[in-house]
């Protein structure tokens, strides 16, 4: 149940317009501009070293009634998805003439996201904002003059703001940076097809600023409702993850669908298929290169790397089989395929790390089960028989166990068990569908891909709100390392860097 929210917020009614003098692209966004009339103009700065949005927001001059907001944004049609970590900086204090009585005062600052239907002061709004105090809304107005209304969400002084927009339904998920996200908000309200959307920070005192500070902005495109999988695909964003800082960066696009990165050993690339080839991403000059691969020219998203970087195996979608997905393997550098699997469909996910054998997801029978294989072809051997779906099995870096994920539980969730099959070990127990687990290079953590409850535990499909979460390898509690909008083919293969301290995935957005 909602409530109204304790503080309030309005931009007032005033007809002044907008007080920047120009338009300003800031990233990637087309511009930053003052809405209402503030003390001092507004200021919007990207650092592209860390990919970080600064905003300055003055508030309104004296004996004003309004209260201006600083907004750098974009205009957008159709659904969409609104994300960052937020963090407001300095103590709220910074004026023009700071001294004890200004230092003595806590002037209300805001911050978030917002979505308007026009640029006028006056127009309808609604606003993903957080307070100094950490208190949590939807602020809006339904139409032009008219009042400012709060809804109040239950999570106080969270870093990641979401908001999205499906239909004419806007909904507020929010989090603290490493948890789940708390849907508690949503709000039928029609701003028209075309809006503006952008960050924010606000200020309620004419002597003082609010400074906020923004990373990992998104700003996605949602898949229409009619979009057919796997016919009709939205453009990709190729991101590396450094673990530590938390830091997203975006190092290569495509308008179509690119999947399943693949770190090199030597670090110094990143494999992955797009339209059944295999690409070679060079991360010194970011540029991309289709990898010989012979006639196997329509490659899913099964593709693998030996430990030693010296193979690479493959999963085709073989004319001769019925267009089943068979196992080959190839030297790294590109060259002929060698099949492996005799029978399909077999989709790779993991070589052993003496390179000896290969385990993938065979389709036998109608029952999908985890298989091994000498690299050199034979006889299969089945190492999972529970009743449904077992997939993305990857070995670990010792040899000691393999991992993977399975439905056998009710839900789709983490396992490992030996080599040969023995011990299952299930490793989370929670309410979301996990998976495919990919083991760090020093063997300590995994990381998996969650989908929420909505969808189908035996099911992995495109362009979906998920999370990549890491916890140690024996299991233990899951932390959120990135909210994305994704699903298949974000991670489906192993994602570490060499050093342990990156990972590599893909999201995906429409165009505008």
């Amino acid at each position: 149940m909602t409530v109204l929210c304790a503080w309030t917020w309005s931009l007032g009614t005033t007809t002044a317009g907008i007080l920047a003098a120009e338009r300003r692209p800031v990233g990637e966004l087309e511009d930053h501009v003052d809405v209402g009339p503030a003390a001092r103009p507004g200021a919007a700065r990207y650092d592209a070293a860390t990919g970080e949005y600064a905003l300055t927001g003055w508030g309104p001059p004296a004996r004003s009634t309004t209260e201006p907001v600083h907004l750098a944004g974009v205009w957008l049609r159709g659904d969409f998805l609104l994300r960052a970590e937020a963090a407001f900086a300095g103590d709220g204090a910074d004026s023009r003439r700071a001294g004890p009585a200004l230092a003595q005062r806590q002037p209300r600052r805001t911050m978030g996201w917002m979505v308007r239907a026009d640029l006028e002061p006056d127009g309808a709004f609604l606003a993903l904002a957080v307070d100094g105090a950490g208190e949590t809304a939807l602020t809006f107005r339904r139409e032009a003059g008219g009042e400012t209304e709060q809804l109040a969400s239950a999570v106080r002084g969270p870093d990641v703001l979401q908001l999205a927009r499906v239909g004419g339904a806007f909904s507020l998920a929010v989090a603290r940076a490493g948890e789940l996200l708390m849907r508690d908000l949503e709000l039928e309200l029609d701003l028209g097809d075309e809006v503006y959307a952008g960050l924010f920070v606000a200020s309620s005192d004419p002597e003082a600023a609010t400074r906020a500070v923004f990373r990992n902005v998104r700003v996605v495109g949602l898949a229409p409702p009619d979009l057919v999988p796997y016919r009709e695909y939205l453009a990709s964003r190729l991101e590396i993850l450094d673990l530590e800082s938390g830091r997203r960066t975006v190092v290569h696009r495509t308008p179509d669908s690119m999947q399943a990165p693949n770190w090199t050993p030597d670090g110094g690339a990143l494999l992955y298929n797009r339209n059944g080839l295999i690409y070679r991403f060079d991360l010194e000059r970011r540029t991309a290169s289709v990898l010989d691969t012979g006639f196997a020219d329509r490659n899913n998203n099964d593709h693998v790397l030996s430990f030693d970087g010296e193979r690479l195996g493959i999963s085709h979608h073989d004319p001769g089989s019925d267009g089943r997905s068979i196992v080959y393997t190839l030297p790294a550098g590109g060259g002929a395929p060698t099949r492996v699997t005799d029978r399909g469909p077999s989709y790779l996910h993991g070589w052993s790390p003496d390179g000896r054998y290969l385990v993938y997801t065979g389709e036998r029978a109608g029952e999908i089960d985890v298989y091994r294989i000498p690299v050199e072809g034979g006889d299969e051997v089945r190492l999972t028989s529970t009743p449904g779906l077992d997939d993305g099995a990857e070995v670990s870096p010792d040899g000691q166990w393999i991992y993977f994920n399975s439905v056998r539980s009710g839900r789709m969730q983490i396992w490992r068990m030996r080599p040969d099959g023995a011990d299952p070990e299930q490793l989370t127990h929670d309410e979301l569908n996990d998976w495919f687990p990919h083991v760090s290079p020093d063997g300590e953590r995994i990381v998996f891909l969650s989908y929420g409850q909505e969808v189908d535990p035996e099911d992995h499909p495109f362009y979906r709100e998920v999370y990549l979460r890491v916890m140690p390898a024996t299991g233990g509690e899951p932390r959120v390392v990135a909210y994305v909008y994704g699903g298949q083919g974000t991670i489906n293969v192993p994602s570490w860097a060499p050093d342990g301290r990156r990972l590599a995935f893909v999201s995906n957005t429409a165009s505008h």
